[in-house]
């Protein structure tokens, strides 16, 4: 009952309020995760597009290599990676904490690597399933230059799956990104959850469960909801 009206207890190790507690660092998981869903995106459609209309080209089968890759390595590999190069080598990023937009840079880009792998896959099988159908077809025969039709027609309805992938991305995320945030020792909801766990810090860890299982709710009504916008024939 009490957590239906938004209490989920007190933190054994804070004494805080756990709803409060979540929420206060909620907004720091949301930066770094929206920033490398928009990055995996910015690489994956681009990527999945061109190996799909250039299908069996270099461009094609060279974007397919770094989807597998990007897909096997782990995300704490690639994180030490990134540091190890740009905070070390380079000295161009800080290497952890908080403060300016430096900081965002390498945990988004790690977050993104990953999510991007998959989402390259899924645009290039979306678009080459489209690019064979019928209305597509027609377009050209009527006129219409390559660009109209790639991107007007095809990546149109190419993007319904590829939306719904990138909704359930971003939702585990949010959730997931505990790893990453202790490697770059962000202020996130996932440090929170990890170190309360370590604590035995049960209400927060009970809390957490609750308050990410109804994100992931939301993140995919808003993904249903989007469906009209992409395909007029859903509206």
């Amino acid at each position: 009952g009490d957590a239906m009206t938004g209490d989920l207890g007190t933190s054994y190790r804070t004494g805080e309020s756990v709803l409060g507690a979540l929420m206060d660092r909620f907004p720091n998981t949301l930066q770094i995760t929206l920033l490398g869903l928009l990055a995996a995106l910015a690489v994956a459609l681009p990527l999945g597009v061109m190996s799909a209309v250039w299908r069996r080209s270099p461009i094609d089968h060279a974007s397919r290599i770094l989807a597998l890759l990007g897909a096997s390595m782990p995300s704490y590999w690639v994180a030490y990676l990134l540091i190890l190069l740009f905070a070390v080598r380079l000295k161009v990023l800080p290497v952890a904490g908080q403060g300016t937009w430096q900081h965002l840079v390498l945990p988004s880009v790690t977050l993104g690597l990953g999510a991007s792998a998959s989402l390259m896959r899924l645009t290039r099988s979306e678009m080459l399933e489209v690019l064979g159908q019928d209305f597509i077809r027609t377009s050209r025969a009527k006129g219409l230059g390559p660009r109209a039709v790639v991107v007007g027609h095809a990546l149109r309805n190419a993007l319904i799956p590829v939306t719904t992938v990138a909704g359930l991305r971003f939702a585990g995320l949010l959730g997931g990104a505990v790893i990453v945030e202790t490697i770059f020792a962000w202020p996130g909801i996932g440090k929170f959850v990890l170190d309360s766990i370590f604590d035995r810090d049960y209400p927060v860890v009970q809390g957490f469960v609750m308050f990410m299982g109804t994100v992931f709710l939301l993140v995919n009504l808003l993904v249903d909801l989007s469906y009209a916008w992409l395909d007029p024939r859903i509206r």
